[in-house]
């Protein structure tokens, strides 16, 4: 099974994605480790 998640970012906008792990893939995010986009405008 896999989870659709969105996050809002720093900069008010929203990032969207999938994963299999979703509170280890959120804390890449929030770490600045995930996606390029939430290395620049770190997810909230």
């Amino acid at each position: 099974m896999g989870y659709m998640y969105i996050l809002i970012c720093s900069d008010a906008s929203y990032y969207t994605g999938s994963t299999k792990y979703l509170s280890k893939r959120v804390k890449k995010h929030q770490s600045g480790q995930g996606a390029n986009y939430t290395k620049k405008y770190r997810a909230l």
